[in-house]
């Protein structure tokens, strides 16, 4: 099947270069979120003494671009100045980035922008008794916390945002998918994934299942798979330039373009 249009679900105002990469292949990008971005208005008691004793902990550990979007100005609300001697981390460089904006000098694990390749970097491998705190969203994976947990360290986590699913109306999103033409789609996370079948009805799945789609893991493809998509590839991870990296790929594979 020739692919002409591209769907890019990344969260508003996060996939215009994206967009820019597709277009330039020839494609036709095309822009529809999966996963809507809100702040938490209130810390909880519990996180908020969390952030007044940051100068505690060892590690602090970002899992997103937008956890450091929504974090980073909590903390800077209680920590004007950032105390010294803390180990930080960022799961992927485009993470690293949006720490440096904030003065933040992160150790990254290179290519593999996972869970399990922060866990491999030195400075957590050997975390017993450290206070390890978490920088992310509401809910998500556990592997992370139990993986350091099960190492020794003491988890904690600051949640500063919520990932919800788009108002769309029944039928809206495979209504756009139809008019724009789409043939592959782009998607960022699990929870994205999960947002999209949420927003289509089992017919509408079914009528879709030849539609490719480009996931950042295999643990997002086999979820992608045993829903009935039978076109999954895979990226590295979820950088702009995997995603393109893959895209890439797979018009080398296949002469599709």
């Amino acid at each position: 099947m020739a692919v002409r249009s591209v769907l890019v679900t990344r969260p508003a105002g996060q996939g215009d270069a994206l967009c820019q990469g597709i277009n330039a292949r020839g494609f036709r990008a095309q822009q529809l979120p999966l996963l809507v971005l809100e702040p938490l208005t209130e810390l909880p008691a519990a996180e908020r003494s969390r952030v007044l004793a940051l100068d505690e902990f060892r590690h602090i550990i970002f899992i997103s671009a937008n956890a450091v979007r929504f974090g980073m100005p909590v903390i800077e609300n209680f920590w004007p100045q950032l105390p010294l001697g803390l180990n930080w981390y960022a799961v992927g460089d485009g993470t690293a980035r949006a720490l440096a904006a904030f003065g933040v000098t992160a150790q990254t694990p290179g290519p593999e922008m996972t869970s399990e390749g922060l866990l491999a970097l030195p400075g957590l491998r050997n975390c017993g008794g450290e206070r390890v705190l978490l920088v992310k969203g509401e809910g998500g994976r556990d592997a992370l916390a139990r993986e350091l947990a099960a190492r020794g360290a003491r988890v904690e986590t600051l949640a500063c945002y919520r990932r919800v699913v788009p108002a769309l109306a029944p039928g809206e999103f495979a209504a756009a998918l139809a008019r724009w033409d789409i043939g592959l789609i782009m998607i960022s996370s699990g929870e994205g994934l999960a947002n999209m079948l949420a927003l289509l009805s089992p017919e509408e799945t079914s009528n879709l299942q030849n539609v490719r789609l480009v996931l950042p893991s295999a643990r997002v493809a086999e979820a992608a798979a045993a829903a009935g998509f039978r076109h999954c590839l895979v990226a590295a991870n979820a950088s702009d330039n995997a995603m393109l990296r893959a895209l890439d790929a797979w018009v080398a594979d296949t002469g599709d373009e």
